[in-house]
């Protein structure tokens, strides 16, 4: 077996055998799919990159050699629809292997590939089309994303190439038959590493979603995602839930998974359900495993008893922060410790649980040492222990290797995320006296209370652990004695109502299991909570509308 991931960084270990020193080394034309992809069919063609299957039975397998050849079919197949340098692909394909061809093809042709989700709607399609200059969208041909593509299509202000996958659709250029008839001979077509190649639309929590841009460099910030957090080497067969239209796709999914060598499982399904997933982890024998803390939770309600995860011997999670209460809850089920990693749409990993350590369980982990994260107060000094600061990186000398290019367009946004010279990630935490680093909350969402400052997380932790708390949003309302008060509002389980009573007992929950002054004076019962289209808790419209009542 092969992996290429010592060719592009110098790594050392400390006496225990962990990780504590990591120097990229990116050549001025870096390109991830000619270096990694193009390498390995080289140097072991058969070597198995990809077991896909889906929710409705069926199954490709797909070695090193098969990718390097669809990705330049693919790339030949784009160029003669007019696709080339420097162009926005808007890619909207779920979990179908086409992704992979698609993205791998956009990086040869040097085009910037915009992946998107297909929850997007009409209105979502206009902004991103306009807003990165879209000119061509790649989308599944039998989802109604395609109808919100086409109805958005005359309210554009530039005309995009439409092209379907996975089944054919008037109006639109048909990729399966394209690519298939093309060529797989693809001439090497050179760029810098600091070109542009990946473009994401943040989540948006507190407004529009910004477009976060990324070079050539990018990929290469991932060794330490796959091989120094996942902990896959060129044996393993990886499964990292993400759908591709999110950040965490590219983190689990392709760039540190393949330069390590190692399989990527994908599994292609519509609705998401416990059993199908736990069934996929026993039939295919996942070795390393990576998903949000509320996957976990769903496999816990599930019950695990009943299926054989022996096969598993590494998982990781990321993407919101680790209920402690899940972590040791998964630990009696398979013996494994959950390691937590921090990371952005703008960088690779930032803290994580490394392997050969002990996490600490709701620790975010350590530093990165591909980053100089620093914790710091609104006068950018060092805070100390114990005490929330803003997670911040500096500047150092890998030339910001994984640290995103720009906001596309928006010169403004830029100069405030780096304000100061540093890289102001909007997140608080705090760091224990060994140097762990434990969540607070976004910089806008810590809410200060008769002098405290006061994270919401550790506080919807505790909600989350009631029986009746099915989902909840922890945020400061108005006050005019003490600034303000901490609030609650509360999506409940079925069989339990709003009353005077349960606002009592989640009350004094809190205050049990937690220093008191924390506990939410105000509790308010809803039907939902206002989310992003990835599913991301808006606590700022919550604030909003309670500032327009107060």
């Amino acid at each position: 077996m092969s992996s290429l991931y010592q060719k592009f960084c110098k790594v050392s270990f400390d006496e225990n055998g962990v990780l504590n020193k990591f120097e990229p080394v990116c050549p001025d034309n870096f390109n991830f799919s000619y270096d990694v992809v193009d390498e390995m069919a080289r140097i072991a063609p058969e070597q198995r990159a990809m077991i896909w299957c889906n929710d409705k039975g069926e199954e490709h397998i797909y070695s090193f050699k098969d990718m390097s050849e669809y990705s330049s079919k693919t790339a030949n197949y784009f160029s003669d629809l007019g696709i080339g340098k420097g162009d926005t692909v808007l890619v909207i394909l779920k979990r179908h292997y086409q992704f992979w061809f698609t993205i791998l093809a956009l990086h040869k042709l040097g085009a910037v590939i915009v992946p998107a989700t297909n929850l997007l709607t009409e209105k979502d399609i206009v902004y991103r089309c306009d807003m990165a200059q879209i000119k061509a969208v790649v989308c599944s041909g039998e989802d109604a994303v395609a109808n919100h593509v086409e109805t958005a299509e005359p309210k554009l202000k530039a005309p995009i190439i439409k092209i379907s996958a996975m089944g054919s659709r008037d109006g639109w250029d048909d990729f399966d038959a394209g690519v298939e008839a093309a060529s797989a001979e693809f001439a090497r077509r050179e760029n810098s590493k600091d070109d542009d190649m990946l473009l994401y639309f943040s989540s948006g929590t507190t407004g529009y979603p910004k477009m976060v841009m990324h070079s050539y460099t990018y990929p290469i910030g991932h060794i330490i995602t796959g091989s120094f957090w996942h902990d896959v080497k060129d044996t393993d067969i990886h499964l990292t839930v993400a759908e591709t239209g999110w950040g965490k796709a590219v983190w689990g999914k392709l760039y540190g998974q393949w330069l390590a060598g190692a399989t990527v499982f994908v599994y292609d399904f519509d609705k998401f359900t416990p059993k199908d997933l736990l069934e996929k982890i026993e039939k295919y024998h996942i070795t390393t495993f990576c998903a949000p803390p509320t996957i976990y939770r769903f496999f816990i309600k599930e019950g695990m008893e009943g299926y054989d995860l022996s096969s598993l011997r590494y998982a990781t999670t990321a993407g919101e922060a680790l209920n402690p209460e899940v972590y040791n809850r998964f630990f009696e089920y398979t013996g494994l410790r959950l390691m937590e990693g921090f990371g952005q749409t703008e960088t690779t990993l930032a803290l994580f649980n490394a392997p050969g350590t002990t996490p600490k369980p709701g620790s975010m982990g350590k530093p990165s040492p591909l980053y100089d994260v620093r914790l710091v107060d609104e006068d950018y000094n060092p805070v100390a222990p114990g005490q929330v600061g803003e997670i911040t990186i500096y500047p150092n000398n890998t030339g910001n290797v994984g640290l995103f290019k720009r906001y596309h367009l928006n010169p403004e946004s830029t100069e405030a995320a780096w304000a100061g010279g540093i890289y102001h990630t909007g997140d608080t935490a705090w760091m224990d006296e060994d140097g762990y680093y434990w969540y607070v909350g976004r910089t806008d969402d810590v809410i200060k209370a008769s002098g405290y400052r006061i994270g919401p997380f550790e506080i919807e932790s505790v909600l989350m652990e009631h029986p009746a708390v099915l989902e909840c949003a922890v945020t400061g309302a108005p006050d005019p004695v003490r600034g303000q008060v901490v609030k609650a509002t509360i999506v409940l389980m079925k069989g339990y109502e709003g009353s005077d009573e349960l606002v009592k007992e989640l009350q004094n929950y809190v205050k049990k299991q937690t220093a008191p002054y924390k506990y939410p004076r105000i509790v308010e019962f809803v039907n939902e909570l206002p989310k992003t289209i990835s599913g991301k808790i808006r606590r700022v419209e919550i604030r909003n509308q309670d500032k327009s009542k107060a």
